[in-house]
């Protein structure tokens, strides 16, 4: 995934900089801002700001505030870059939860290194699935939202476990976490080995994940995630169940009653441009079609297109 670093700087000296010592690293994406573009560039929810203090025309402090207080960058790392030795000044500048302030002149190692830790730290402790290591739900709702702004065509399939609550109630959630693990790797196999470019795998929660594609053959992912996914699960599975093809679960009143295996079922929603106004239209549509796949008896997929 590309990490889109924006370098507000009206002299442009410092992003021709980062481009250099970033060049064999295409997963970094450096863009210059002016200070009359920083509110168009926050729509675009940039994985991290760096600021040129020396270079702007507006106050370093309102700035800082204008970007904190933007919801969708309330927690967009900070970087100030400064000439500035008052320490004072420096201070009134990390209490408005800028990271760092680094004092000109920067190495350019030093300054590599601390956008890449940077990166790491956000990735490893905000956006990711202690259990997958799969993004969770902000860095979702900012995927979704970006390419909305950025008016693209693309496709979201919302994926869902058929009655694994009843498989962890028989195997326990030990055995239920390694289903969990298990469908992510499918997921995400099948997602980046298609054709399509700025893929993305999301994990919301439980057994609920996300994928969005653009320019792909959607439903021939969904029909390789089904073949897989069937094929492997059964290795989760005792012998006797697979070869019943149901699981025996007591209820709460202790009645044995028959579930049957675990299946997955695809819901997907073709975004195209214009289409939705925002993210909570695009889930709305999710969940109805999502539901409607697992109406249908096994894995299924069901596709939501404008008619």
């Amino acid at each position: 995934m590309v990490q889109e670093i924006y370098i507000i700087d009206d002299e442009k000296s410092l992003v021709q900089i980062l481009k250099e010592q970033f060049k064999n690293e295409k997963e970094y994406s450096f863009k210059a801002v002016k200070t009359d573009d920083i509110e168009i560039a926050l729509k675009s929810i940039p994985s991290l700001i760096i600021i040129n203090e020396d270079s702007i025309n507006i106050n370093i402090l309102d700035l800082c505030n204008r970007i904190r207080e933007d919801d969708d960058n309330s927690i967009t790392p900070i970087v100030v870059l400064g000439d500035n030795k008052d320490k004072k000044h420096r201070i009134d500048i990390l209490k408005l939860y800028v990271e760092y302030y680094i004092v000109k002149p920067v190495d350019n190692d030093y300054l590599y290194y601390t956008i890449k830790n940077i990166v790491r730290l956000m990735y490893t402790n905000r956006r990711v699935s202690p259990l997958t290591g799969l993004p969770g739900n902000v860095q979702i709702q900012t995927e979704m939202k970006k390419r909305l702004l950025k008016k693209e065509h693309f496709a979201i399939l919302y994926f869902d476990l058929d009655n694994f609550k009843a498989y962890n109630d028989l195997y326990g959630f030990t055995k239920g976490d390694e289903i969990i693990k298990f469908t992510a790797r499918v997921i995400s196999r099948n997602i980046h080995n298609s054709d399509t470019e700025n893929s993305f795998v999301g994990h919301i929660g439980g057994d609920d994940f996300v994928a969005i594609v653009n320019n792909a053959d959607y439903e021939q992912i969904c029909k390789k995630v089904i073949q897989e996914f069937d094929e492997k699960v059964l290795q989760y599975f005792s012998k006797e169940d697979v070869q019943k093809g149901y699981l025996e679960v007591a209820n709460r009143r202790g009645i044995m009653e028959q579930f049957p295996l675990i299946t997955i079922s695809i819901g997907v929603v073709d975004v195209e441009v214009g289409r939705f106004r925002n993210v909570l239209e695009i889930g709305e549509v999710g969940a109805q079609v999502k539901h409607i796949a697992k109406t249908t008896v096994g894995s299924s997929y069901i596709i939501n297109r404008r008619k």
